[in-house]
């Protein structure tokens, strides 16, 4: 089913033909080359997990990227830290391009683990970042709304542009990121980033909706799951493609209590 960007229907997340994702033309248009806003993301992100895992002692560090989609730079992010990355993703289509990723990732990822590179948290741990993905990234088919089964399993964690992505509802954007959230184990750290007013997106020939979040609304998803966190807007301005305002990146710890915490 093509979707429309126009009228007021609204699309759910089980409406978009999401094995229909083309993967190759949102690499393309997206992460052909590092830009100016993901480059701003690298600087905060590669900050907060290096501040984190430093202090952090031994012990087998599991991360989940939720939604993974096309884009590998939120599992290079945790990769120096994790004993095991899992590309969770809902479309076939995607799920493929994952694994054809994991035997040895395209050159057009090399500017953004240099942009990691650039914290010394990254820098001094001389690891072949190919290699290491290779045997620490595995790919899991699944759909965000049934994380709940895994309980607080993964010890940090990243989301990108996906729970306001997927869908025009308000209620199953906070879903998502509800279910994000309570994967996470009690002081995980997480990122997660979200598209500003989106208007939805074209990956290839068909259109996916999105859910009109700013600030306000990203906080509140967050609140009840997280603690010393931040939400803001990135500085650098929308270029990536028509149809947004901006960027918004959230980063903090998982809280340690799941108190208040509305079910479902």
């Amino acid at each position: 089913m093509t979707l429309s960007s126009s009228g007021d229907a609204q699309v759910k997340n089980a409406d978009a033909p999401w094995d229909s994702f083309d993967p190759i033309a949102y690499v393309r248009h997206n992460y052909r080359f590092l830009q100016a806003e993901d480059e701003e993301i690298l600087h905060i992100i590669r900050g907060h997990f290096g501040a984190h895992f430093r202090k952090q002692g031994v012990g087998p560090v599991y991360g989940i990227d939720v939604g993974a989609g096309a884009n590998l730079y939120p599992a290079l992010s945790m990769l120096p830290w994790c004993d095991e990355i899992t590309l969770f993703e809902h479309s076939f289509a995607n799920v493929e391009y994952l694994e054809r990723q994991t035997d040895g990732y395209d050159e057009n990822w090399d500017p953004f683990w240099n942009a990691l590179c650039e914290h010394e948290a990254y820098g001094s741990l001389y690891l072949d970042p190919r290699d290491r993905f290779r045997k620490v990234v595995k790919v899991e088919q699944g759909n965000i709304f049934g994380l709940e089964r895994f309980g607080g399993r993964w010890s940090v964690g990243t989301m990108f542009f996906v729970a306001e992505s997927m869908t025009t509802s308000r209620q199953e954007f906070d879903l998502g990121v509800r279910r994000f959230m309570c994967a996470l184990a009690p002081g995980a750290p997480f990122a997660a980033a979200f598209m500003e007013h989106s208007k939805g997106y074209h990956a290839g020939e068909e259109f996916f909706p999105a859910c009109d979040v700013g600030e306000p609304e990203v906080r509140a998803s967050l609140a009840p799951f997280a603690r010393d966190f931040e939400v803001q807007r990135l500085k650098s301005a929308a270029g990536v493609r028509d149809g947004y305002s901006g960027m918004i990146l959230a980063y903090g710890w998982r809280g340690n209590t799941d108190a208040g915490i509305p079910a479902g």
